[in-house]
Formats: structure tokens, C-alpha cells, sequence
């Protein structure tokens, strides 16, 4: 795949800054020190993300006057922690509601570290946070996991307490979207639309789109149907937006576009 956005944007120093060296956007500039665990970028005012070294998930940030909203979670109970100590110290509020992007465990096996927010997934993501986690399990067994860490995330997990497609979220200042722009990397992706004061939106994509490897298919995937949910999201957020894949660096719409016509080869 071809290029990354190349915007400027802040990144906080990490206690672990050389576990988190990927994570640095183009032109970052270390403009404060925090003592966060992770590497975060601000995108906007008052919206972040970073990497997790685990799998290069991304976990997204904003904070609003009333409430503060986490996309994806990562997959443990220790992840989740040092993620919840890093909001508190950036926006020094609690996370008070947290979307979860699609069902798989890198994404979602975090929200039990979360007890107080507010959650919000799709209808497969709550089938997999209680009846389908043996299967859950399973699947993030192949990747590693440690079967100890994991038994502990599904036993603090708890359902979606809204299970949806579409609905927007009032933070108090601003209010974000969340939809699901059609099939793709699974057949319920949603992704978080955060309008911001700036040229155009940070869109949280999830695994729609990934920077830092190919998009990644697998038997829950519709190919044939992924290309016009880009162009759906691409619509959404428009040229000048900030698209955050579910893996890698913030790309532009350019490289939506040549990930679509990747897709559209392979349909």
C-alpha cells in the first residue's frame, strides 16, 4: 500500500517511548511530556489515539465537556488499565462511554477494564462478549495471547449496553457519529466520526482500513462489498479528513482510495 498522511500533530512522550517508535506521525513534535504509559497523538483538540504494541491496535480519545469517549479497547485487563491511567493524566476525567468497532478480540476483550462507561457495539460484538466467547477465545489463542490474561479479560467482559448501527453521542461541546457505512472487513464495522475546528473530521475507522499491512480478510469478510463502504466513509469524512485505520498510521483520503482499488483487484 502506498503513503500515510503527512499532517503535523503532537505526540506525548511515553514512559516507553522505544516500545512505541512506529508510532510516531511524520512530523511529530514532543511539545510535552506526560507520564502516560502509551505513545498518544493529538489529531485535534482534544482528540488522540495510539498504538498498542500488541498487534498495532489503535485505541482513539476524545474528551468533551460533560464526557469522554474511547474507541476500541485493546485485548487485556492490563492493557485496559494502562490505557484508563492515560486518559485520566491526558483529559483528567474517566472514560464514560466506549465504542467497540467490530467483534474481533484485539478490539474488544479491553471493555471489562472499563466498568463505568457506557458501551456501544453492534449486535456480533455483543454475541461475542457473551455466548461466542469460547470461540473468541480461541481465535486469540492463535495470536498469542496468554491464556491466564485472556481468562481474565472474558470474566470481567460484559455485553454492549447499546447495541446498534448508528446513533450519535453527545460528549456536552461536540457531538460524535458513530455508523456502520456497510460490509467489509466483517459485516458490522462501525466506524466514529469526530467533527473537529479544522479543515475536516478524524474519522476512527476501525479494521475498514489498516496502514500497516494489508486490509485483512478472512472468512467473515465480504470483499465484493468492501469497496463501496469506503467510498461511503470517504463521503463521510470528505478530502480533508484524518482517516485512523484499526492498525497504523493516520492515512488521507488518497490512501482510502488506492486501498479501495486494492480490494476492488481482489473482489
Amino acid at each position: 500500500m502506498l503513503g500515510r498522511a503527512n499532517w503535523t500533530c503532537v505526540h506525548l512522550i511515553s514512559r516507553h517511548t522505544a516500545a512505541q517508535n512506529g508510532s510516531r506521525c511524520t512530523n511529530a513534535v514532543a511539545a510535552s511530556v506526560k507520564a502516560v504509559y502509551y505513545g498518544w497523538e493529538r489529531l485535534a483538540d482534544r482528540v488522540y489515539r495510539c498504538r498498542l504494541p500488541f498487534l498495532d491496535v489503535t485505541v482513539g480519545l476524545v474528551h468533551g465537556h460533560r464526557a469522554t469517549l474511547l474507541i476500541d479497547c485493546g485485548t487485556t485487563l492490563a492493557e485496559a488499565g494502562r490505557i484508563a491511567d492515560d486518559v485520566r493524566e491526558l483529559t483528567g476525567a474517566e472514560v464514560t462511554h466506549l465504542v467497540m468497532t467490530h467483534h474481533h478480540f484485539d478490539h474488544i476483550l479491553g471493555s471489562g477494564g472499563f466498568p463505568g462507561a457506557r458501551t456501544y457495539a453492534a449486535a456480533p460484538v455483543a454475541e461475542a462478549l457473551s455466548t461466542g466467547s469460547d470461540a473468541v477465545r480461541a481465535y486469540a489463542l492463535q495470536y498469542g495471547v496468554d491464556p491466564e490474561d485472556l481468562d481474565r479479560a472474558i470474566a470481567a467482559a460484559r455485553a454492549p449496553d447499546h447495541v446498534l448501527e448508528n446513533i450519535d453521542i453527545d460528549l456536552g461541546d461536540r457531538s460524535i457519529r458513530v455508523e456502520h457505512p456497510g460490509r467489509g472487513h466483517t459485516d458490522h464495522d462501525l466506524i466514529v466520526v469526530v467533527p473537529t475546528t479544522g479543515p475536516g473530521p478524524v474519522v476512527f475507522c476501525g479494521d475498514l482500513i489498516e496502514e500497516s499491512a494489508d486490509p485483512a480478510i478472512d472468512e467473515g469478510s465480504d470483499v465484493a462489498a468492501w469497496p463501496e463502504s469506503l467510498n461511503r466513509v470517504l463521503a463521510v469524512g470528505g478530502e480533508d479528513a484524518r482517516y485512523v485505520p484499526g492498525h497504523g498510521a493516520v492515512v488521507d483520503a488518497g490512501f482510502v482510495r488506492r486501498q479501495r482499488d486494492w480490494l476492488i483487484d481482489r473482489a
